[in-house]
């Protein structure tokens, strides 16, 4: 299962940081959307909307104002879900995802690999 990180961050004290890390600790294969080209681990942080292909899951590190200009690009991307982290949370978003077959939910990526439910 490959997931996307969107809001990816190489500052250790982020929490897409340290999701990174542990969805590679738990060997899932990950991509990273920032602002800011750069590397944490194996993991390569692009910006801009790159054209990944097969993705299951998005998890999201960008607050519901910034995630507008997403919207389109991840329904396009047609992942199974999409995970709102704490703080991310956007009702206008989760119609959408709706409407498009795409299921999500809110909670924390670092709590569901932790709990065997990512």
């Amino acid at each position: 299962m490959k997931t996307l990180v969107i809001g990816a961050s190489k500052n250790p004290e982020r929490y897409s940081f340290k999701a990174i890390n542990m969805l590679r600790e738990y060997d899932h294969e990950v991509v990273a959307v920032g602002l800011k080209i750069a590397t944490v681990g194996d993991v390569e942080i692009q910006t801009g909307q790159p054209d990944f292909r097969n993705i299951d899951t998005v998890t999201l590190y960008i607050n519901p104002k910034r995630q507008q200009d997403f919207y389109h690009y991840i329904i396009g991307l047609k992942p199974r879900r999409v995970i709102f982290n704490p703080g991310t949370e956007n009702t206008d978003f989760y119609t959408l995802l709706e409407q498009n077959g795409i299921c999500f939910e809110e909670a924390c990526t670092l709590v569901l690999l932790r709990t065997n439910q990512f």
